[in-house]
């Protein structure tokens, strides 16, 4: 009787998970990508960690984001680090482009 409607609710599920997995994946890649564009120069100059540091992490957490290894907690931490990349860092990089 409910057989169809579990069935419909894991796909969904499935669906929904496949679509975070690709907005995280595009997030990682694009601080990432972000990272590699500033010169190591600009990291000293913003009192951040240098341009090797964080295209590393950055790097790491674009490679556990692809690999499907179930190494959530790590694959979380590698999200938070791409949040602060992108909250934190990017801004202080572009801040002193515009000068």
């Amino acid at each position: 009787m409910y057989g169809g409607f579990v069935g419909a609710a894991s796909s969904l599920e499935m669906w929904i998970n496949v679509g975070i997995a690709f907005v995280l994946l595009v997030v990682k890649i694009f601080a990432f990508v972000s990272a590699l564009l500033y010169s190591g120069e600009s990291y000293v100059a913003a009192d951040k960690l240098n341009k090797a540091t964080w295209t590393l992490i950055l790097g790491i957490g674009v490679l556990l984001q692809v690999v499907p290894i179930p190494l959530s907690i790590v694959n979380l931490a590698m999200l938070v680090a791409a949040c602060v990349y992108l909250a934190d860092v990017r801004p202080a990089l572009a801040g002193l482009r515009r000068r």
